[in-house]
């Protein structure tokens, strides 16, 4: 059955003092998950009224995943180039590739834009991915 007003549902359980604190992240992250982001007030009132603002990164970050944490987030600068994966050998039932994907190829590669990712170390060009670095 579809929850109509999920902030009705989920208001009683995030004020609730016996849950533990990762417990209502993840609440609140089912909720921005629900309705595909929330506005940067609401996410605020929340964090605040559940007391987590020490964690509240932990709910903030998604949004370099490209999880729309915060509905206005949608016009963002900088949106992953996808590769052309037409041509690959697919299964029959799974025909989506993940993001994640893309971006550790990338990593593998050495093709990170330094500007996106800073904090990927840039390998040394003898490297021939033979090994950890």
């Amino acid at each position: 059955e579809k929850v109509k007003d999920s902030m009705r549902v989920l208001l009683p359980v995030l004020l609730n003092k016996s849950h533990d604190s990762y417990d209502k992240i993840r609440a609140i992250l089912l909720y921005i998950f629900s309705t595909n982001g929330t506005t940067q007030e609401n996410l605020d009132k929340l964090i605040q009224n559940v007391h987590i603002e020490n964690d509240s990164d932990m709910i903030r970050n998604w949004k370099y995943l490209d999880v729309p944490v915060i509905s206005s987030f949608v016009a963002q600068q900088h949106k992953y180039v996808r590769r052309d994966r037409s041509k690959e050998e697919t299964f029959q039932l799974s025909r989506w590739t993940p993001v994640i994907k893309d971006v550790m190829e990338d990593a593998i590669e050495n093709k990170l834009d330094s500007k996106d990712w800073p904090y990927c170390s840039r390998c040394p060009p003898t490297w021939n991915g033979s090994g950890a670095v």
